[in-house]
């Protein structure tokens, strides 16, 4: 790849660009200047990432003409609630936002998540920009425009489509990030991979050992082909009414799992690797997916050191946690499932079924 690279999206009335490359960071307040008249900036960010870019992002912002308002939130997913989104919407009241300015959110996935669903609120909408510093958001998150804050029963479950005025991803910022935050995105790399087709899936299985490695080249490309392929799904589905299904797949059972252990007992990543090993174990019955296609999965998940979780989670808990998920209709969960490289359904699983995986899946499990 070059060293920027732009993706432009179109996505109804709304068009933006993908602006991927290292280095970038530096250049955010002249990005930002060229697809906003606003005024004001109200920075969302939490405060690990505060410590690390936010007085740089601030004053690259500040010397392209922005009048920057700085909130911080605690890192985590316990952030994404109705109480801590309230309090970003108080401050940016109290700070003097207008309809005319803009939401810019620095972080991963969560702050990305949070302060998109405060722009999208905030005076019934206002513009904001994503600048990921996680993995996950630069392949993931910050595309496609979902927002949202979750509630006591599941993940996601309060938000809106609030599509961003641009995604600025600088891959350097990749380099600071810990163990866990590497992970969660891999697995959405492997995701993307597996629902996209032989090309991609190949071309990561190959290069499995310079990503666990960090290798900048080939982090930066890898970065680009998943936004490349996520933004092409999200421009012939926004609103998750056909094609874009595919993206939740390893995420039913992924937040189950999350749910029962408690948010951060593991990394969002491992939740989804377990849910994409789950998912194609159960896309086995009934032969459309071939056990080869499941061992080939497992090993590409072992490769880029996500492995399956061990921990034993009782069948019962999990069921009803499944019963949350925002793919279930008329009382019945929806699964995606890979039956091979670029093959996926969206099924409707009966509860019988799911439980018989669930006990043969708790069974290969250790103990409390």
């Amino acid at each position: 790849m070059s060293d920027v690279e732009r993706i432009h999206v179109v996505v109804g009335d709304a068009s933006y660009d993908i602006v991927i490359g290292e280095g970038i960071l530096e250049s955010c307040g002249k990005l930002v200047a060229e697809v906003t008249t606003a005024k004001r900036v109200s920075l969302i960010t939490d405060t690990k990432v505060r410590e690390l870019y936010g007085p740089k992002v601030s004053a690259y912002l500040a010397s392209a003409g922005f009048e920057v308002h700085a909130l911080s939130v605690a890192p985590g997913e316990a952030s994404k609630s109705w109480e801590v989104a309230g309090q970003l919407l108080e401050a940016m009241s109290r700070d003097g936002i207008e309809r005319g300015d803009v939401v810019v959110a620095l972080g991963g996935g969560v702050v990305g998540d949070l302060a998109g669903f405060a722009a999208a609120t905030y005076l019934r909408g206002i513009e904001f920009v994503q600048i990921p510093t996680t993995l996950l958001g630069q392949v993931d998150s910050s595309i496609g425009g979902k927002t949202g804050v979750d509630l006591s029963a599941g993940k996601n479950l309060a938000g809106a489509f609030k599509q961003p005025l641009l995604v600025l991803s600088d891959t350097a910022v990749l380099s600071t990030l810990p163990q866990e935050e590497w992970q969660s995105g891999l697995a959405e790399v492997a995701k993307s991979a597996v629902i996209s087709g032989d090309e991609f899936l190949e071309w990561l299985e190959r290069n499995a050992e310079a990503i666990v490695a960090r290798d900048p080249k080939v982090s930066a490309e890898m970065v680009l082909r998943c936004a490349t392929f996520k933004s092409g799904v999200i421009m012939a589905d926004e609103r998750e009414a056909d094609v874009r299904e595919c993206l939740n797949f390893g995420h039913t059972l992924g937040h189950a799992i999350e749910n029962v252990a408690g948010y951060g007992a593991y990394s969002h990543g491992l939740a989804v690797a377990e849910g994409m090993r789950f998912a194609s174990r159960l896309a086995v019955e009934g032969a459309h997916a071939s056990r080869e296609f499941v061992a080939r999965q497992d090993a590409l998940l072992d490769s880029l050191e996500l492995p399956a979780i061990e921990q034993r989670y009782e069948p019962d808990e999990i069921a009803r946690a499944l019963h949350s998920d925002k793919k279930v209709r008329g009382g019945v969960t929806r699964w995606v499932l890979a039956d091979g490289p670029g093959m996926w359904r969206c099924q409707a699983v009966e509860d019988s079924m799911i439980m018989e995986h669930l006990e043969a899946w708790a069974a290969s499990k250790g103990g409390e």
